[in-house]
């Protein structure tokens, strides 16, 4: 992906990442302290149109759109398939709740995937090809990773902020 392209993707995330999704702790600790006493206390936001339709996104720490580290939740409904992807830097997935499958490679063989329940974790390093997608159920994870971020699709025809009219 061009750079002015990964810059967008980067904006996007970051703009879908704003407000109160930002779950700080309200002067009990030490300045920059996070604490989030439940998983109800996180405020999702519609993702970015980077990311299929009905993802819903918050940012939990850190912005992924600055360097340093960052931690966001991930919301993916039912029968959703996020295409081959890499990004610019590594990442973790811990799965929270639900299931999703997630491969290694460039193309998507839903025949090479591995399923991922609550409690999963893969661990992918820079520029790592993957894809995820789920089934019959949603599923919930935590993205942690170090900013600049951003995801960058191999096919960039699968990208759906290039479909006509992929408004939120």
């Amino acid at each position: 992906m061009r750079q002015s392209a990964r810059t967008v993707a980067i904006g996007l995330l970051a703009a879908a990442c704003t407000g109160p999704v930002l779950a700080q702790d309200a002067g009990h600790g030490a300045p920059g302290l996070v604490t989030m006493p439940d998983g109800a206390s996180v405020a999702y936001q519609p993702g970015p149109p980077n990311l299929p339709r009905g993802t819903r996104i918050a940012l939990v720490a850190g912005d992924p759109a600055k360097p340093g580290p960052f931690v966001l939740r991930v919301m993916f409904p039912a029968d959703t398939v996020v295409a081959p992807h890499t990004h610019a830097q590594a990442e973790t997935l811990t799965i929270l709740s639900g299931s999703i499958y997630h491969q290694h490679g460039k193309t998507l063989d839903k025949t090479a995937g591995q399923l991922l329940r609550a409690g999963g974790f893969v661990f992918l390093p820079q520029d790592m090809p993957h894809a995820l997608w789920t089934t019959n159920e949603p599923v919930e994870l935590q993205v942690n990773g170090t900013g600049p971020f951003g995801l960058n699709y191999i096919n960039p025809t699968d990208d759906p902020s290039r479909e006509a009219g992929s408004s939120r």
